[in-house]
């Protein structure tokens, strides 16, 4: 059985259990006790848990992240709560030099069980410094997992899975996400790293997305559909580790890949599955690899430049009709 939630309160759900399930787990950051977080995603838990477990911090984001990794260090589960991804600029010697290294510099013995839960992308014209999409940061990052959930089910049952693990685990969420809804399974729903979704099941072209961009790729393979072409999206769910094997799979059978970014297009996760791509599975490939991504710019603060910075539904159909259109590679060569 499964039951509507919305995506706020599917992560609500999975920290609560895990909170209920193991002593060890506690969250901290700011708003997030009495105001129940900007985005009310930990709405009621400090009535439930207490004021140990649940705990208000100044505006200190270095301070809150480096209070996370110690403590994770020293044996508990934290959850850092940062209310936009642009702030963990200020704790990333924590993070990069700390908690991702932290596992190879013990030989093996030491752990840093750390959950780093943040929301990023534009929306609601927050401008420059509110705006970003900074999982390739992370990503790059030898020891981090980055998990970028798009809809609840998913959100609960890898929030659930990085509260369950020893390695510190960046949680990437959307602005635009926490009001969306779906249906969530009940009982225990756990999500294990590293296994990618097909949001929806199709031949004629791979469309490869993540977190916000899976509803516009959803409608954009819509729109195709009106013209006879049948997409399929896939949702790889964790960046760290990623699902290759779904993806390999997927431009086999289709042999043309869209990969769609809100972050910006230098430097991205899309350039690098574009390049597992075409190092292993070149010659499934008919026509070349488009990426859709924003510009290479701070975010706009005005609404109308903000939309035009990012992708939008008729920026994956373009590339996906051009894609389609392309000569491919076998006829190009003869």
């Amino acid at each position: 059985m499964a039951r509507e939630l919305m995506y706020r309160d599917a992560l609500r759900e999975a920290i609560d259990e895990e909170m209920a399930r193991d002593s060890s787990v506690f969250i901290i950051g700011e708003g997030i006790a009495e105001r129940g977080g900007s985005y009310k995603v930990t709405e009621g838990l400090l009535d439930k848990y207490g004021a140990k477990r649940v705990r208000d911090t100044p505006i200190a984001e270095a301070g809150m992240i480096g209070v996370g990794v110690g403590a994770a260090i020293a044996g508990a589960r934290p959850i850092v709560e940062i209310l936009y991804v642009d702030f963990a600029m200020l704790g990333m010697d924590m993070l990069v030099n700390q908690a991702a290294k932290f596992r190879l510099m013990t030989g093996g013995d030491g752990r840093v069980p750390f959950v780093m839960r943040t929301q990023g992308g534009t929306g609601g014209g927050v401008a420059a410094q509110h705006s970003q999409s900074l999982e390739a940061l992370f990503y790059h990052i030898p020891g981090l997992k980055v998990v970028m959930p798009s809809v609840p089910a998913d959100a609960k049952g890898l929030l659930k899975y990085a509260l369950r693990q020893d390695d510190p685990v960046m949680f990437l969420e959307h602005k635009h996400l926490y009001m969306t809804k779906g249906m969530v399974p009940d009982g225990e729903h756990v999500i294990e790293f590293g296994k990618g979704d097909i949001k929806r099941a199709g031949k004629d072209v791979t469309i490869i997305a993540w977190s916000n961009m899976i509803p516009r790729a959803l409608e954009a393979a819509a729109k195709l559909a009106e013209e006879g072409i049948d997409a399929e999206v896939l949702d790889p769910r964790t960046l760290v580790p990623l699902d290759k094997e779904m993806i390999l799979t997927s431009v086999a059978k289709t042999n043309r890949v869209v990969i769609v970014q809100e972050a910006v297009r230098r430097g991205g996760v899309a350039s690098d599955i574009a390049s597992i791509i075409q190092a292993e599975a070149f010659y499934d490939l008919d026509a070349p690899i488009e990426i859709v991504a924003g510009l290479n710019i701070p975010v706009p603060f005005n609404l109308e430049l903000e939309k035009a910075s990012v992708p939008q539904v008729d920026d994956i159909v373009v590339a996906t009709r051009r894609t389609l259109h392309a000569t491919s590679f076998a006829l190009a060569a003869e």
